[in-house]
C-alpha cells in the first residue's frame, strides 16, 4: 500500500486526500501552526517546519512516504521540487522535470505552440516600451505560475514601467522568479480552456468570468462554441500535448475572439482548481486518474459527456473565526472545502475558502440551481464574496462573459470612505491615510480616483476616492510574509543567543549548552524573559551584558514534554558560572507562581554557583527577600518536581535541587550547599570543586536518586520519571510470567533477585529505580503494569536479608509520600525477616526512623496491594502492608510464602530455649531446633496462614500482575484535585 504526502494546504489538500483513500493509499497531510484544517481528512498531519515553498521543508517530511501530490500552486509546476522528489525516491505525482520547466515557463510555451503551428499573440521578452508603442495596450505577464498573480493590464505607455515592476515583484514572492513578459492585449475575448489527461482530450470550459484575472466562475462545456471552433481548440490543444508526450493531468488555456479566433494562453501541467466541472459533466474522478497514472496504471477514461456544470469560488474577504458554516445540498450540488465552525480565516494564504459547484442537464437549470446553492449557503465569523457572486449570476450576459466583463461592470457603491473623523496625512502605494488620534488609519483605493489632497480634515464616512477595483473591495489582504520589518529585526537580532566561543567551550569539555538540554527535552518551547540581562548596568555596558549575560543566566519558560505542558528551567553555567542573578530569580518567582496556577510540573537543570554578589541594579541589602526558595519548596506535594545536575552545583542552585521530588545525575557531578569558595570563606579549608559533594559521596548517602553517565542519558530520564505522572500509555509489553515461578528458590535460605522479580512483573521496560545505593534494604521504583503507571516497594533478600534499617524505612516511607501525593497506587512486594534490630542499628535511630514507614503507610490515600514472595514476619512485614495485613486492598502470598510474628529461627530459639538447653546431646538439640523450625514453618506457611483467612489468597506468580490490576480498575475513587493533597513530599 503506497503512502501519499500532500504538499499542499486548503480545499485541494481535503480533494487529493479522498481521492486517495479512496484508493485504499495511505495519507499523510502537511500542516502549520496556523493552518491545519485539512489535517484531519489525513491518516496522519505532520507539522511543516517552514512554508509550503520550502523544498528541504516539505521533502523532511516525506521521509517514509512514496509519491508527493503537490496540488496546485506552491511547488506544482517547480521543476527543482520534482528531480529533489526523484533523487529522494520519492514519485511526483505530475510530469517530468522537462515538461515542467518546458510549460511552466510561459515565454518559452508560446514559443512551443509557435512552433507546432498553434496561433499565438505577439509579444516580447524585452524592448518593452518599444512593443507598446508597436501593438498598443498589453498585457504583463510573469513566466511562471497562474492564479492571476504577476499579470498586469496596460493601456498607458506612463503606466507600463510600474505595472512591469509590480508583476516582478508579485512573481518573485509567489513563484520565486521575477522574470516577465509582455504580450498584446486582445480584447474583448473569452478565456477557454482545454482539459487533458496525457494528449487525451476530456472536454473543455470557459473561465471569462474574471477578476484582475483571478478566475471565479467557470462553466463546462464552454457555451456558444460552434463544432468547428470547439474541435480546433481540442486539436490545438492535444497538438502541444504530444508535442511533448505529455502524461498526467493538465490544461491548455486559449483566448477567443468574438470573430471565432483563438490564440495560445498558457499551459497549466498541474491540476486545475476548476477541474470540478469537467468531473461533473465525465462522470470520471480526474484526481484518481492523475494519481493512477503516477503509480503507473492506466485509468479507465471511458464516458459520456452528460448536462453542464458551473464552479463558483466563494473567497474570503476578511479575517475571522466561523461562527456558522452550512455549505448548500441537495441533487447536483458539490461543495469543495476545507472549512468548517471555528475555522480561523487568516492573512497569508489563497483566500479561497469553498468551491460551489452544481451540474444539471442543461446550463439554464445549472444556473438556477447555482444561484438557490448561493442563497442555501450560511457563513458567519468572516466576510465573503457570497453576495457578490449572487449578483454576478443575475447579470444578464453571465453566459457571454469575456476576460473583462466583471472588471467593467458598474457598481452600486465604489467609494472609498473615510472610517473615522480625521486628517488626510497620506496619498501613496494606492492608499489613502487618515489620522486621528495619533492613530493612522490607512483606507484601501487601488487605482481609484482620488476625491481629497493632504491635509483634507475629513468626516466619518466621507468619500475619499471612487470607482475602487472591486479586487480592493473584495479580495482578502495579501501579506509577504517573508518581510522582515526593522524593528522585528531588531527583536530577532536580540533573540539571538548564540555565542560560538561559549558553545565550543562547553563542547570541548563534553558538556551540552543549556538550549541543546532543553530542546531535547522539550518537544516543543515557549521562552520566558529571554531578553533580561544581568543587574549589572551600573559597571557594565548594554552591549556588554547583551553580549555576556543572555536571559541572565537562566534559560525559562514552558514547553511539552511527552505531549504535556511543564515549566522547563536551566541555569546556563556559560554566563557567571550558571549563579543566581537579580533578574534570574525574579523570572524564578514568575515560572514558580505559574506552576502553581496552571499545576505545571517543573524540570530544573541545577548546574551553577549560588548567589551572585555582583548585580548593582538594586537597593536591596541582605537580599534574603527573595521569594524562589519559599515559592518553589511551595510546589512539593503539588507538582512533581525533577531536578537535574551536571557539573557544579553548589548553594542556592543546590537548595532547589534538593526540594526536587528527584534528583538526577550525571557522574561528573558534584553537589554542596557550599562551593569551595564559600567554605575557604568561613574558614573550614581550601577544597577544589571536584571534593565537594561528588556522586561517590552523594549517591550512597541518599542524596541522589539517579545517576546517569551524561546530559543525553539525563533528560531522557526525566522524560520518563515525568512519564508516570502523565498518566497511563496505549502501547505495552511484558515478560512471559511463568518466569516468576522459578525466581525466588524453592530452598527458603538461598538469596536471589528481587529486581529479577520486579522486572518480570512490570512491563516490559518501565521500571525506573529510585536511590538503588541507598536504603538498599527495600527497593522503591516507578513501574508500569498494562501501561498504567503504579509505585512500587520491594525487600532486598540480598542486603541484611531483607531486614529493614533506618535507611531503608526513610527511603520507603518518602516514596509513599511521592506515590500518595499524586494519586499513583502502590504495589509492595514482601520478603522481609522485619525491622533491623540491636545496639548498632539504634546507634542509627531505628525507633524513629522505622515508625516513618509505618506512618506514611498508614495515611496513605492511594490504593496498596500487598504480594508475600517469600519470608513476612514481624513488624517490618507490618510496614510493608501499611501497618496490617487487613489494610491492603489485597493481601496475597506466593506458595513460597511463610508468616510469623519474628522471624522462625528466632521465634524457636526464644520460645523454646529452656526445652533446648535440656537436651545435651548437640546432635540432639540441633534435630529438635530443626524439627521445631520445620514445624513453626508448617504452621506459617502461606497456605495455612490463607486457611485461617489472614491474606486474601495464596497466587500461582503467574497472576501477580492479574490482583496488580485489580489496583488499577474499577471505579477510581480519587477526585480531579484542585489543590494539594498533602502539604508537601519530605525531601529525605
Amino acid at each position: 500500500m503506497p503512502t501519499l504526502l500532500v504538499a499542499n494546504r486548503g480545499e485541494i489538500a481535503v480533494r487529493v486526500l479522498r481521492a486517495a483513500a479512496d484508493l485504499g493509499w495511505r495519507t499523510v497531510a502537511l500542516v502549520t501552526d496556523s493552518d491545519d484544517a485539512h489535517g484531519r481528512f489525513a491518516d496522519r498531519a505532520v507539522r511543516l517546519q517552514g512554508s509550503y515553498l520550502d523544498v528541504d521543508a516539505v521533502l523532511a517530511a516525506a521521509e517514509g512516504c512514496d509519491l508527493v501530490h503537490p496540488g496546485y500552486g506552491f511547488l506544482a509546476e517547480n521543476a527543482g521540487f520534482a528531480r529533489r522528489c526523484a533523487e529522494a525516491g520519492l514519485t511526483f505525482v505530475g510530469p517530468p522535470p522537462e515538461v515542467l520547466e518546458l510549460l511552466g515557463d510561459k515565454s518559452r510555451a508560446r514559443a512551443l505552440a509557435s512552433e507546432v503551428g498553434v496561433p499565438v499573440l505577439a509579444g516580447a521578452e524585452d524592448g518593452f516600451e518599444e512593443f507598446f508603442k508597436a501593438h498598443g495596450a498589453v498585457v504583463v505577464k510573469a513566466v511562471a505560475g497562474g492564479g492571476g498573480k504577476g499579470v498586469r493590464v496596460v493601456r498607458r505607455l506612463a503606466d507600463l514601467k510600474a505595472a512591469v515592476e509590480r508583476c516582478r515583484a508579485e512573481a518573485l514572492a509567489a513563484f520565486g522568479d521575477d522574470t516577465v513578459f509582455v504580450e498584446e492585449l486582445l480584447e474583448p475575448a473569452r478565456h477557454v480552456e482545454v482539459q487533458l489527461v496525457g494528449t487525451t482530450v476530456l472536454g473543455d470550459r470557459d473561465c471569462s468570468l474574471q477578476v484582475r484575472h483571478q478566475k471565479l466562475v467557470e462553466i463546462a462545456p464552454a457555451p456558444d462554441l460552434s463544432p468547428e471552433l470547439r474541435s480546433a481548440l481540442h486539436d490545438a490543444a492535444a497538438t502541444i500535448a504530444r508535442a511533448v508526450r505529455y502524461t498526467g493531468l493538465g490544461t491548455v488555456e486559449f483566448l477567443v475572439a468574438p470573430d471565432g479566433r483563438f490564440a495560445f494562453l498558457e499551459a497549466n501541467p498541474r491540476l486545475q482548481v476548476e477541474h470540478t466541472v469537467t468531473e461533473q459533466v465525465t462522470g470520471l474522478d480526474l484526481v484518481r486518474a492523475q494519481l493512477l497514472l503516477a503509480a503507473e496504471t492506466e485509468p479507465d477514461l471511458t464516458h459520456t459527456p452528460r448536462g453542464s456544470a458551473l464552479q463558483l469560488r466563494v473567497s474570503l474577504t476578511s479575517t475571522g473565526r466561523l461562527s456558522a458554516f452550512v455549505p448548500p445540498t441537495g441533487p447536483g450540488v458539490r461543495v469543495d472545502t476545507h472549512a468548517s465552525v471555528g475555522y480561523r480565516a487568516g492573512l497569508g494564504f489563497d483566500p479561497l475558502l469553498a468551491k460551489v459547484v452544481v451540474h444539471a442537464d442543461d446550463l439554464d437549470t445549472a444556473l438556477r440551481r447555482a444561484r438557490r446553492a448561493l442563497d442555501e449557503f450560511t457563513v458567519d465569523g468572516a466576510k465573503t464574496n457570497i453576495g457578490f457572486l449572487r449578483g454576478l449570476l443575475d447579470h444578464p450576459d453571465v453566459l457571454k462573459a469575456h476576460t473583462g466583463l466583471v472588471d467593467s461592470l458598474p457598481r452600486e457603491d465604489t467609494g472609498a470612505r473615510a472610517p473615522v473623523q480625521g486628517t488626510v496625512v497620506a496619498i501613496e502605494d494606492g492608499a489613502v491615510v487618515v489620522e486621528a488620534m495619533k492613530m493612522q488609519h490607512v483606507v484601501p483605493i487601488g487605482d481609484a480616483r482620488v476625491l481629497v489632497e493632504v491635509g483634507d480634515t475629513v468626516a466619518e464616512g466621507a468619500l475619499l476616492a471612487e470607482g475602487v477595483d472591486v479586487a480592493v473591495e473584495e479580495k482578502a489582504v495579501e501579506v509577504d510574509l517573508d518581510e522582515v520589518r526593522p524593528d522585528l529585526a531588531e527583536t530577532l537580532a536580540r533573540h539571538d543567543f548564540s555565542r560560538p566561543e561559549a558553545e565550543a567551550k562547553r563542547h570541548a569539555a563534553g558538556r551540552r549548552t543549556v538550549r541543546e538540554n532543553i530542546a531535547d527535552l522539550c518537544e516543543e518551547f515557549v521562552e520566558y524573559g529571554g531578553l533580561a540581562i544581568a543587574a549589572q548596568r551600573r559597571r557594565r555596558s548594554l552591549d556588554e551584558l547583551v553580549e555576556r549575560t543572555p536571559a541572565d543566566g537562566l534559560v525559562a519558560g514552558v514547553g511539552t514534554v511527552n505531549g504535556g505542558q511543564v515549566v522547563a528551567m536551566s541555569y546556563d553555567y556559560t554566563v557567571m558560572a550558571g549563579t543566581q542573578g537579580l533578574r534570574n530569580h525574579a523570572k524564578k518567582d514568575r515560572m514558580f507562581e505559574l506552576a502553581e496556577q496552571r499545576r505545571l510540573p517543573v524540570v530544573l537543570f541545577a548546574e551553577g554557583g549560588g548567589g551572585r554578589p555582583g548585580d548593582t541594579d538594586h537597593g536591596g541589602v541582605s537580599g534574603l527577600d527573595c521569594l524562589a526558595f519559599h515559592l518553589f519548596a511551595k510546589l512539593s506535594g503539588l507538582v512533581p518536581l525533577i531536578g537535574i545536575a551536571s557539573g557544579r552545583c553548589f548553594a542556592g542552585n543546590a537548595v532547589l535541587l534538593g526540594t526536587c521530588d528527584v534528583v538526577i545525575a550525571t557522574r561528573d557531578a558534584t553537589i554542596g550547599m557550599g562551593g569551595p569558595a564559600m567554605i575557604e570563606g568561613g574558614g573550614l579549608g581550601v577544597f577544589r570543586p571536584e571534593e565537594v559533594g561528588p556522586v561517590d559521596v552523594q549517591v550512597p548517602n541518599g542524596v541522589i536518586d539517579v545517576l546517569v553517565s551524561d546530559e543525553a542519558e539525563a533528560v531522557a530520564v526525566a522524560k520518563k520519571y515525568l512519564s508516570y505522572f502523565q498518566g497511563p500509555v496505549d502501547h505495552w509489553e511484558c515478560a512471559d510470567q511463568r518466569l516468576l515461578r522459578h525466581l525466588v528458590p524453592e530452598n527458603r535460605v538461598r538469596a536471589y533477585d528481587v529486581r529479577s522479580v520486579v522486572e518480570t512483573v512490570a512491563d516490559t521496560g518501565s521500571v525506573l529505580e529510585l536511590r538503588p545505593e541507598f536504603g538498599r534494604g527495600i527497593v522503591t521504583a516507578l513501574v508500569r503494569v498494562e501501561g498504567r503507571p503504579l509505585g512500587l516497594i520491594a525487600n532486598d533478600p540480598g542486603h541484611l536479608g531483607g531486614a529493614i534499617d533506618a535507611n531503608s524505612a526513610d527511603k520507603a516511607a518518602r516514596f509513599l509520600q511521592l506515590c500518595d501525593a499524586f494519586d499513583l497506587p502502590v504495589v509492595s512486594l514482601c520478603d522481609t525477616p522485619g525491622f533491623m534490630v540491636g545496639p548498632d542499628a539504634e546507634r542509627t535511630a531505628t525507633v524513629r526512623h522505622l515508625t516513618r514507614m509505618l506512618v506514611a503507610g498508614a495515611n496513605l490515600d492511594v490504593p496498596l496491594g500487598f504480594v508475600a514472595l517469600r519470608k513476612a514476619y514481624g513488624l517490618g512485614a507490618q510496614a510493608m502492608a501499611a501497618g496490617s495485613l487487613k489494610v491492603p486492598l489485597f493481601a496475597v502470598s506466593w506458595p513460597s510464602g511463610e508468616f510469623g510474628p519474628m522471624g522462625l529461627e528466632g521465634a524457636v530459639r526464644l520460645g523454646y530455649r529452656r526445652e533446648l538447653d535440656a537436651i545435651e546431646d548437640p546432635t540432639q538439640r540441633k534435630e529438635m531446633f530443626e524439627a521445631m523450625v520445620s514445624a513453626a514453618y508448617e504452621h506459617g506457611k502461606a497456605l495455612n496462614v490463607a486457611s485461617a483467612y489472614e491474606i486474601d489468597d495464596v497466587i500461582d506468580p503467574v497472576d501477580t500482575r492479574r490482583w496488580i490490576t485489580t489496583l488499577l480498575t474499577g471505579p477510581d475513587p480519587v477526585q480531579v484535585r484542585t489543590g494539594k493533597k498533602r502539604p508537601f513530599v519530605d525531601t529525605w
